[in-house]
């Protein structure tokens, strides 16, 4: 049993932390941080956890969380983890991070999201947790970046394809799409109920954040390099995404069938317990990896247009947040990797 904190509890993300590791069997839930509700019970802030995580709020001081804990994680907006993991790593707490500090390069970071980034030494630390394509260095981690929701659900779609070179990595389009919990629980009008139900909007157009994230480690996973077209869109919905991406068939594969090229996907995830690629004909839905740290996948070759089109969809919340945190505390600490995300999907 080891000892857990979650540093930004009351977050959408850092909620569903508290969700998964309250009922994990063998991390024990010991410190829950907010400085904005520092003093008040956890179950105040979300009255569904009165008799589950009746936990007090902490304000963050990294000296108590080391004498609480052997890892925590970091549910913080982008900018925030910067000058709090080094002060957690001098402490000797092995961290998981959900923000976008550590995910891409420092000069990336500065020009995508306007911050200075963290210091090179501590960024060196930090391993990229798409745990499906980075097992092995997860496994000997103690600092993990979570991955982005977005670049989850397209890298997860796009990888087997990218890296096999069955597309053209240059020229990618993502159309994205995902629920209003993606922006967090912070108020602001285009989260305003009005404003959001029954419209659809694209947002962020050609500068999204995401965008440097998903061509990076494409590259890094894909082994060459990658340029991408990525549009986010909101939709009137609370959790969920779907990325609906087009590639270019290149070399062999502009010959090949929906079915052969299904069977490289197949090959590619046929070991992985949270990723399930669908029957040629058959499209995933939001609402059948809702709640879970699933990713389903379904794809086609359109022979008229030379392109393959994948879909993927993920719980932005689980699979593209805590549900992924956790499933990286399990490689770094040699559990079962479905550990405490044996979830079925809500449904409907």
């Amino acid at each position: 049993m080891i000892r857990v904190a979650v540093v930004g509890a009351t977050g959408y993300a850092g909620v569903e932390l508290v969700r998964l590791l309250v009922r994990h069997p063998e991390a024990e839930l010991a410190m829950v941080t907010s400085d904005s509700h520092a003093g008040i019970q956890l179950s105040r802030v979300y009255p569904h956890l009165t008799g589950i995580a009746d936990f007090e709020l902490q304000a963050f001081d990294p000296d108590r969380v080391a004498e609480e804990a052997n890892v925590a994680f970091l549910a913080l907006p982008a900018g925030l983890s910067s000058t709090m993991v080094p002060s957690l790593r001098e402490r000797g707490v092995r961290v998981i991070d959900l923000g976008g500090d550590f995910r891409i390069p420092g000069p990336l970071f500065r020009e995508w999201y306007k911050k200075d980034p963290p210091s090179d030494a501590v960024r060196e630390e930090a391993v990229y947790g798409l745990t499906e394509w980075n097992r092995e260095r997860v496994a000997g981690a103690s600092f993990v970046s979570n991955p982005g929701c977005y670049p989850t659900a397209a890298l997860l779609g796009l990888l087997p394809a990218v890296r096999n070179r069955g597309v053209e990595a240059d020229g990618l389009i993502i159309d994205a799409k995902s629920g209003v919990t993606g922006a967090g629980r912070g108020v602001n009008l285009g989260n305003h109920f009005a404003e959001v139900a029954e419209n659809f909007k694209a947002y962020k157009v050609a500068e999204h954040q995401h965008t440097p994230e998903i061509e990076y480690h494409l590259a890094v996973f894909g082994q060459g390099s990658a340029r991408v077209s990525f549009t986010a869109h909101l939709l009137p919905m609370g959790r969920g995404i779907l990325v609906t991406a087009y590639g270019t068939l290149t070399g062999e594969w502009r010959e090949w069938t929906t079915e052969r090229v299904w069977e490289v996907y197949q090959d590619a995830y046929r070991q992985e317990p949270f990723v399930r690629v669908q029957p040629a004909g058959q499209w995933p839905q939001t609402k059948e990896v809702r709640g879970t740290n699933l990713c389903d996948i379904g794809l086609t070759v359109e022979r008229r247009t030379g392109r393959m089109i994948v879909v993927s969809v993920i719980d932005n919340l689980v699979k593209g947040a805590a549900g992924q945190a956790v499933q990286n505390l399990n490689v770094m600490m040699g559990w079962p990797e479905t550990m405490g995300l044996d979830l079925v999907p809500m449904y409907p």
